[in-house]
């Protein structure tokens, strides 16, 4: 009787940074193996029997797949993969890096080619990370320190943090301010000529100026009344604000004090 060898699937899988996947997609062409799974090892989930090889990050692999992408499918190509790898999609790696082989061997432009099914799984990455994009740009909120800064506190689905930061900061130039990402542990500082992230566990509980109350509670009054009783709609609030993110704006806490509720007619 002849027993045949079982296949083993293999998986590569990195730190979770941009230069940690572009790292492992260079290691697939230099051991020239082609994984079934590329992905963060902190999320990666191993098929039965497979081989998993996590890859180091190496500065200098990571810029030379940078660099071919650029090469092969413009700048436009490279930030859809930038923006993709930021996703909190599972499958990221895998799509990025099935993506970047695709690219490498037909090299050419291929984002309009929505309906090939690796190019439209990378369009559904970046259209998502699109999205939550602006759901930051419209729902943090900053609150006021006494040392005149600004910090606000998010939770995103995608790590945005620094897809984000060059918008607020062309806006709040002249102000000081933080955005801490509690869901990724990344915050994004602006101190007043450039800003950089860190990435951190924990935030110390900021001091907040004396008016930030104050300030807190005129914000929920004005939400409160430009509300629209008899257009009250829950589940298309819903839609626009998820409720995801309510847990961190400032319309959406603890009730106003009987005294600053405007009465209803």
């Amino acid at each position: 009787m002849i027993i045949e060898e079982p296949v083993i699937e293999l998986a590569y899988t990195y730190d979770g940074t941009l230069e940690g996947l572009f790292s492992a997609i260079f290691a697939t062409y230099a051991n020239h193996e082609q994984p079934l799974d590329v992905a963060p090892e902190s999320v990666f989930q191993p098929r039965l029997g497979q081989e998993v090889r996590f890859i180091e990050t190496n500065q200098e692999w990571a810029q030379r797949v940078a660099r071919g992408i650029i090469s092969a499918g413009k700048q436009g190509s490279f930030q859809a993969v930038r923006k993709a790898s930021t996703s909190s999609d599972p499958q990221m790696g895998t799509i990025v890096y099935r993506f970047v082989r695709k690219l490498m061997k037909e090299r050419r432009y291929l984002l309009n080619q929505l309906s090939d099914p690796v190019v439209g799984e990378l369009f559904r990455l970046v259209r998502a990370v699109d999205n939550e994009c602006e759901k930051m740009r419209q729902f943090v909120r900053f609150s006021h320190l006494d040392n005149g800064g600004w910090f606000a506190v998010c939770n995103p689905r995608d790590n945005v943090i620094p897809l984000v930061m060059n918008w607020f900061v062309a806006r709040f130039n002249d102000q000081p301010f933080a955005i801490y990402d509690e869901v990724h542990h990344l915050a994004g500082v602006y101190e007043g000529r450039s800003w950089y992230l860190v990435s951190t566990d924990h935030i110390p509980a900021p001091a907040y100026s004396s008016e930030e109350d104050l300030m807190q509670e005129a914000w929920r009054l004005f939400y409160r009344t430009l509300s629209i009783d008899a257009r009250y709609n829950p589940e298309l609030r819903r839609q626009h604000m998820p409720v995801r993110l309510w847990k961190n704006l400032t319309e959406m806490q603890e009730t106003l004090p009987t005294a600053l509720v405007p009465a209803r007619p």
